[in-house]
C-alpha cells in the first residue's frame, strides 16, 4: 500500500526518536499516539522493518508485540502480511520460537491478558522443558539481543500492578506504547493529529449524532429530543435503516461497490433483558425492514458469545449483510470501514462516548485507493442513532470530530450548475506521483537502457571486514576500510539491500527526492518494475523478485539505473515546479444536500431565517458584523427566493479562480442569492481595506462574464455598505476593473436592488 503523508512523517519521526532512545543508557519509553482508524499497525510494521534495516542501528535487536484480547492475532496477520516481500521481521507466537528464545528481528506475538494470569498461564509458568517466558527472556539476552516491547492499546492493561511487574521482568531497552489514548509516560512522544488523517480522507469527516432531531449542548454533554418519542427503539433503527438506503443510492451513483453496514450493539451484560431486547431488534428488522438471517435474505448477521450467524466475510465491501448485531466487547481492532452508521440504545451500559464506542464507523470504507472524500457528502460522514438522552463526548475523539448540528437544503432547490474549482493538493511535493514512472520509462527509451544492461549478470557480492587492526584511534580518520570476506546473502538480506540502493538512488546525486524515504515502494514497484515487465518480461511482484533485484544490484547494471533515476529526477522536478498550484474545475458545482457544522461547541446558534437554503441556520460566536447585516438585508427583500452562505474551503463549496501576482487561487464568494426573476447573484461583503480586493474582484468579473457568454444568468461583484461603520447606507456592489477603484468613494459602484 502507498502510505500517506502523515504516516510517512510520523514513521520518519518513530525512527528518529528510537535511534536516539536507544543510544541511551537503561530502559526508555516512546509513546505513539495514533487516532484510531489512521493505520497505526501499519504504521509500526514499517517503522520495525525501516529500523532492523537502519545502519546507525548497531545493535541487535528482538521484539515482543503484546495486545489485549485477541488483537495480538490481528496484528500479527496484518504485519506478515505488510512484511511478506521484504522479509524483513519474522512474526512468531511463543510455541514457534526456536531454541528457546527471541532471534535477531523476530516479533513474539502474545495475549497481553492472558500472561497476567500467572498461575494458568503456560508462557509465564515454569516448566521442566524449560521453555517459559522468564527463561526466552534470558536466552536472548545472552545472545547480546537487545528486546524492543511494543504495547498496543496500553490504556486496556499496562497500568495494573501485574502488568508493571511484567514489564519489569521483559526488562526492555525499549517500550513502545501505541494507542489513541495513552497511559503511559514517555521519555519521547510522536503524536498525529486528527486533522491530518481527514486530510488524506482515511476517516470520516466527522460523526454526526441522530441526524435531524434538535440537539443541544448542555454542562458539557448532549441532549437529544429523541428521548421523549415512544417506541424508540424502533425509531432508531428507523432512521438507521432509511440513513443506509440513501447511502446505498449514493454509492450507485459513485460507482462504487460498497454496501453500508448499520450496527446495532447490544449491551455487554447478558441476561433477561438484553434477550429480550436482542428479540425486539431481530423483530423490527424482520417486520418492518424485510431483513432477516434467513437463507435466501442474509441481509442480517449476529455476532455474540456463542451465537455467530453470517459473520463470514462481513468485513468485505460488497458483502451482502446489511445489518449487524453485535457487542461492544467484540469491537476491539475489529476492521470493517464499510460499518457507516451504529445503534445504541438506552440500556446500553455507559452514556459516554469513546474511541471504543465509535472507532468502528470512523474509517472510510477504501482509504488504499482513495485520496480523497466522496462527490456526496453524506458518504464521507458516520451517524450514530441512540435514546440516550445525554451522552458525554471523550476528549480522545476530539470534539470536533462530533457533529450534532446539522442543516438541510431546502426542497424546492432546483440545480443551478454552476462551474466551480478547488485547488489540488499537489502530493508530488510529498510524494512520487504515477508521473515519476512515465518518466523514468521515457528515459529508460532514451538512454537504450534494455541494450546496456546485463540480464544475464546476477552476481550480486556482499563482503565483510574481517581482522582488520589499527594501531591507534588517529589512523581511523579518514580511513576507507574495505570488506574482504565474501559471506552468502539471504533473502532477508538481499532484499534489504535493494531497499537501500532505491533509498539511496533518491537521496544521493545532484537531485535529492524525499530523503525521509517516502517513495521507495513507488520507484522499486512502480518504475523499475515496470520497466521489467515491458522489456524484460519479468515481474518483481512475482517469484521473480530474486531475479530482478540481483540484476539490479549487479556491478555490471547498477550504474547504468542510476544514470536513468538521476535524469528522471531532474525532470520529474522541472514538472512538478511548473504544475505549481494547480485547480480543479467543477463543472456542475451545487449546494451540499446537508451540511454538518463539525464540533459541539456550545456557541452554536440557530437564526430564524426564512430565506436560508440550509434549514436550520446556523451562527457560531458573533461572527462577521457585515455578513450579520447582509443577511437582514436578503431576509428583509421581496425579490430573494433563497440565500445560500458558502463556506471557505474544499470542493463541496463554490468557488471561482482568481489570480494572486503569478499564483490561480479559488475565491470562495461569501453568498449565492437566487431571485424570483432566476437571476443568480454572486455576492461577497468583502471588506475594501484588505489587499486582495483588486484581485478577488476582477477575478470574479471576468468569472461572471465568461460565464454568461455560455448563457448563465448571472450577476454581482464584491458587497461593501456605504456606511462601512454602522451599514446604515446603501448596499452597493463593484463590477468595475480594480484600477478603477479609489478607497472610501463609491461613485462608480452600483445600488444593489434585489
Amino acid at each position: 500500500m502507498q502510505l500517506k503523508i502523515y504516516q510517512e512523517d510520523a514513521i520518519a519521526d518513530l525512527l528518529d526518536k528510537a535511534k536516539k532512545l536507544l543510544s541511551a543508557d537503561g530502559g526508555k519509553k516512546l509513546v505513539f499516539k495514533a487516532p484510531t482508524g489512521s493505520g497505526k499497525t501499519i504504521m509500526m510494521a514499517e517503522f520495525l522493518k525501516r529500523l532492523v534495516g537502519d545502519r546507525e542501528v548497531k545493535k541487535s535487536l528482538g521484539f515482543i508485540w503484546t495486545a489485549p484480547r485477541q488483537l495480538h492475532t490481528q496484528s500479527k496477520k496484518k504485519l506478515e502480511i505488510y512484511l511478506e516481500k521484504s522479509r524483513a521481521l519474522e512474526c512468531l507466537f511463543f510455541n514457534e520460537l526456536n531454541d528457546s528464545k527471541i532471534g535477531e528481528n523476530e516479533i513474539l506475538f502474545f495475549n497481553w491478558e492472558s500472561v497476567n494470569k500467572k498461575d494458568k498461564n503456560t508462557i509465564v509458568k515454569e516448566n521442566e522443558q524449560e521453555f517459559y517466558l522468564s527463561k526466552v527472556l534470558e536466552n536472548t539476552q545472552e545472545d547480546g539481543r537487545e528486546i524492543i516491547l511494543v504495547i498496543d492499546e496500553a490504556h486496556h492493561h499496562a497500568t495494573s500492578d501485574i502488568s508493571q511487574s511484567l514489564i519489569k521482568l521483559i526488562n526492555p531497552k525499549l517500550t513502545i506504547e501505541v494507542s489513541a489514548t495513552p497511559v503511559l509516560e514517555g521519555d519521547l512522544r510522536t503524536d498525529i493529529m486528527i486533522e491530518g488523517v481527514k486530510n488524506e480522507a482515511m476517516i470520516k469527516r466527522s460523526l454526526i449524532i441522530n441526524d435531524g432531531f434538535g440537539n443541544k449542548i448542555r454542562n458539557g454533554k448532549v441532549e437529544t429530543n429523541i428521548g421523549n418519542i415512544k417506541n424508540t427503539e424502533e425509531v432508531v433503527i428507523d432512521l438507521a435503516i432509511k440513513k443506509r438506503e440513501k447511502m446505498v443510492k449514493a454509492f450507485a451513483n459513485e460507482k462504487v461497490d460498497i454496501n453500508p453496514l448499520v450496527l446495532i450493539q447490544l449491551p455487554d451484560r447478558i441476561g433477561e433483558l438484553e434477550d429480550r431486547m436482542k428479540e425486539r431488534v431481530i423483530s423490527i428488522l424482520k417486520d418492518k425492514h424485510n431483513i432477516t438471517t434467513e437463507k435466501g435474505n442474509n441481509k442480517l448477521a449476529i455476532w455474540l458469545s456463542g451465537e455467530h450467524v453470517n459473520k463470514e466475510d462481513i468485513e468485505r465491501n460488497d458483502s451482502t449483510v446489511e445489518v449487524l448485531i453485535f457487542k461492544q466487547a467484540i469491537a476491539l481492532g475489529w476492521d470493517c470501514p464499510r460499518a457507516h452508521i451504529i445503534v445504541l440504545f438506552r440500556e446500553w451500559s455507559s452514556p459516554v462516548f469513546s474511541v471504543q464506542t465509535v472507532g468502528r464507523i470512523m474509517r472510510m470504507p477504501d482509504p488504499e485507493n482513495q485520496e480523497q472524500y466522496y462527490k456526496n457528502d453524506v458518504l464521507n460522514y458516520a451517524y450514530v442513532y441512540t435514546n440516550l438522552t445525554d451522552i458525554e463526548i471523550r476528549e480522545e475523539i476530539g470534539r470536533n470530530y462530533v457533529t450534532i448540528y446539522t442543516s438541510e437544503r431546502r426542497k424546492d432547490y432546483e440545480n443551478i450548475n454552476l462551474l466551480s474549482c478547488h485547488s489540488k493538493r499537489q502530493r508530488e511535493k510529498t510524494r512520487l506521483s504515477p508521473l515519476f514512472n512515465e518518466i523514468f520509462l521515457d528515459e529508460a527509451k532514451k538512454y537504450d537502457l534494455t541494450k546496456k544492461i546485463d540480464k544475464k549478470s546476477k552476481s550480486v557480492g556482499l563482503k565483510m571486514i574481517s581482522d582488520y587492526k589499527a594501531n591507534d584511534v588517529d589512523t581511523l580518520a579518514g580511513a576507507h576500510v574495505v570488506g574482504d570476506r565474501a559471506i552468502k546473502i539471504g533473502e532477508g538480506d538481499l532484499q534489504k539491500m535493494y531497499d537501500y540502493f532505491m533509498r539511496k538512488l533518491l537521496q544521493d546525486g545532484e537531485i535529492s527526492i524525499y530523503p525521509e524515504d517516502r517513495s521507495v515502494g513507488r520507484l522499486k514497484e512502480g518504475a523499475i518494475n515496470q520497466f521489467f515487465k515491458n522489456e524484460l518480461k519479468m515481474d518483481y511482484l512475482s517469484d521473480q523478485w530474486e531475479d530482478v533485484i540481483k540484476i539490479v544490484l549487479n556491478d555490471k547494471n547498477s550504474d547504468h539505473f542510476k544514470n536513468v533515476i538521476e535524469k528522471t529526477k531532474k525532470r520529474y522536478k522541472e514538472e512538478v515546479e511548473k504544475r505549481g498550484d494547480e485547480l480543479v474545475v467543477d463543472k456542475n458545482w451545487n449546494m451540499r444536500e446537508f451540511w454538518p457544522l463539525e464540533g459541539v461547541e456550545s456557541d452554536f446558534v440557530k437564526e430564524d431565517y426564512k430565506k436560508s437554503l440550509m434549514q436550520p441556520f446556523y451562527t457560531k460566536g458573533e461572527g462577521w458584523k457585515s455578513e450579520k447585516f447582509f443577511i437582514d438585508y436578503l431576509e428583509k427583500s421581496k425579490n430573494v427566493d433563497w440565500w445560500f452562505k458558502n463556506g471557505s474551503q474544499d470542493a463541496v463549496n463554490f468557488a471561482i479562480p482568481y489570480n494572486e501576482g503569478e499564483k490561480q487561487l479559488p475565491f470562495y464568494v461569501d453568498f449565492i442569492v437566487k431571485t424570483k426573476n432566476g437571476k443568480i447573484w454572486l455576492l461577497d461583503p468583502h471588506g475594501t481595506f484588505l489587499a486582495d480586493f483588486g484581485s478577488k474582484s476582477d477575478g470574479l468579473q471576468k468569472y461572471i462574464k465568461e460565464e454568461n457568454k455560455k448563457g448563465k444568468k448571472l450577476f454581482g461583484g464584491i458587497v461593501a455598505n456605504t456606511d462601512e461603520r454602522n451599514y446604515n447606507g446603501r448596499w452597493v456592489y463593484f463590477t468595475e476593473n480594480s484600477e478603477e477603484f479609489k478607497k472610501g468613494e463609491f461613485g462608480n459602484w452600483t445600488d444593489l436592488e434585489l
